[in-house]
């Protein structure tokens, strides 16, 4: 399956009389947008359109979830199946990038697991986020909606908010093409006879209680491990439907830019071959996870694996479903390397996951997320900044009398992702 990636480098975002992009700037028609918006989704009371750029002084909260425009151009596929566009598989053909731009949608807050993005000081140096040119919609809901309506409602109209913003590009010439494509298997043996064969293991969040992925559509709690292939991710085949720890959730943005899966294609054909990936999931109970760690580790032994990357989502009860995946695949004679990060305490001296394996001996870690760390005080906020009482990483206390605040990394959208998409690590001594 062959992808391009047709990319349109954004530099700035502003408002405009018509949604377009030129020179490098996406302009939005901010009314026109709400309006799409509201008419495709009646639990909408309200929507308002802001602009968030890197180094303004804004801060963004309860982030919910953050989205890349991109448009599909030559086939019937859409981008985002089976949420906001036909069950049609994708992940082949030419979509667009609006690259250096974003949707962030937030609200009233759903889940007690959302975060913060500071576009600048030193909470944008934990979060990517502060690097786009941001659209961030505060949705205003109806009063009485269920948690998971409430999820639904962001969740949809973010998508197709990114969708809305994208099609102006779909005409357009891109800056730079790239092309992305996995051999099928017996092809790979032909073509790369002496090189390793490797594939990355994505574990989804799954564990119900606003702490959902969705494949084409489908809850990943349904789902029993199968292969994807890579591009589909990168076409919005997974979509996040997460309220869960800011720190370590994986917003659709990074799903749709999945950095495991663009290292890997770097080394294809080069360093290994790139065999392609196997999604599972992780549920809450026993018998779920090891059904689920034993088809995992069948698939990775069908394919004939010499190597394979395993990702985590989340924290506590999912440590055992990686551990599972981790010690099943071992016990086969394939290595593994898995990235997750730590919640160690406030000190770093607590013990980093809730579960462990001496199989376990190849770790990436994201950091650790219950370090401290003290925002200062922004000009603007756009969203409510009191939900930083009862969000996961902060307290009671941590708005102080000048307006700064004293949080955890946990509430800082993107700081310790578990598919290396951040700037922390650690340090061996």
């Amino acid at each position: 399956m062959r992808l391009e990636l047709g990319v349109i480098h954004i530099c700035d975002v502003q408002f405009g009389s018509t949604t377009s992009v030129k020179d490098g700037v996406l302009y939005v028609d901010a009314d026109a947008l709400a309006a799409h918006l509201k008419e495709h989704e009646e639990r909408l009371v309200d929507v308002k359109v802001h602009l968030a750029r890197p180094g303004e002084s804004v801060r963004i909260t309860p982030v919910k979830d953050v989205i890349e425009p991109r448009v599909k151009v030559d086939t019937e596929a859409q981008i985002f199946p089976g949420t906001v566009s036909k069950v049609l598989p994708v992940g082949s053909g030419r979509t667009h990038v609006l690259r250096g731009a974003a949707v962030v949608t937030t609200g009233k807050i759903v889940g007690f697991q959302e975060g913060i993005v500071d576009m600048c000081g030193p909470g944008a140096d934990y979060t990517p986020f502060s690097q786009l040119n941001n659209v961030v919609l505060e949705f205003t809901l109806q009063d009485g909606l269920a948690a998971h309506d409430k999820e639904e409602a962001l969740r949809f109209s973010g998508l197709r908010a990114a969708k809305f913003l994208a099609e102006p590009a779909k005409e357009m010439e891109p800056d730079e093409i790239t092309a992305f494509e996995t051999l099928s298997l017996i092809e790979g043996v032909k073509a790369y006879p002496d090189l390793p064969r490797v594939a990355y293991l994505q574990m989804l969040q799954s564990q119900g209680l606003l702490h959902d992925t969705y494949v084409y559509g489908v809850d990943a709690k349904q789902i029993l491990p199968t292969l994807i292939h890579p591009t589909e991710i990168m076409d919005g085949a997974i979509i996040s439907g997460n309220c869960v720890s800011a720190c370590d959730k994986n917003t659709t943005y990074h799903h749709q830019n999945n950095p495991v899966v663009e290292d890997l294609f770097a080394k294809h054909g080069k360093e290994l071959n790139f065999v392609g990936v196997i999604i599972t999931n992780e549920n809450v109970f026993l018998d779920d996870k090891i059904r689920s760690s034993d088809w995992s580790a069948k698939l990775a032994q069908y394919l004939s694996l010499d190597g394979i990357i395993i990702s985590q989502e989340g924290f506590g009860n999912p440590d055992t479903d990686l551990i599972l995946n981790c010690k099943k695949i071992e016990a086969l004679g394939i290595p593994t390397v898995i990235i997750t990060d730590e919640y160690a305490g406030t000190d770093g001296a607590s013990q980093s996951l809730a579960d462990a394996d001496p199989a376990a001996n190849a770790v990436v870690t994201g950091g650790n997320a219950n370090e401290m760390v003290v925002l200062p005080k922004l000009d603007r906020v756009i969203g409510d900044v009191d939900v930083v009482h009862v969000i996961a990483g902060g307290s009671d206390k941590a708005i102080k009398e000048d307006g700064s605040l004293e949080v955890e990394l946990q509430a800082i959208t993107g700081a310790t992702n578990e598919l290396g998409f951040n700037k922390l690590s650690a340090k061996g001594y």
